[in-house]
Parts: C-alpha cells; sequence; structure tokens
C-alpha cells in the first residue's frame, strides 16, 4: 500500500518566458514537503528555450 504522507507533487513554470513573449514554456515537476514548505516553491533552473537560467515558480 502506499504511504500517506506530506510529500506533493508540484509544477514550476518559468516566469521571465511568460513575460517576455517567447513562444513555448519551461516547466519541470518536483515534489515538496507541504508541511515543512507552506509557501510557494521559487526555484532558478534552466531554461532550454531562451537557453540560460531563469526563476520558475509553483503554479496551481
Amino acid at each position: 500500500m502506499a504511504k500517506k504522507g506530506n510529500r506533493v507533487q508540484v509544477i514550476l513554470e518559468c516566469t521571465e518566458q511568460k513575460e517576455s513573449g517567447v513562444p513555448g514554456m519551461s516547466r519541470y515537476i518536483t515534489t515538496k514537503n507541504k508541511k515543512n514548505t507552506t509557501e510557494r516553491l521559487e526555484l532558478k533552473k534552466f531554461n532550454p528555450n531562451m537557453r540560460k537560467v531563469t526563476l520558475h515558480k509553483e503554479i496551481k
């Protein structure tokens, strides 16, 4: 049986690409512990469409 834990899957979406109007969208899937990290996650990840490291924020 599956464990009932505090870890949830979240989607990270690039913020800079939305503003710039470059076609496509850079998204990453990761997990976080919702008990320890209640606020939305923000990480710097590589955006292959813009070919640079950009800020990705949790969506939903």
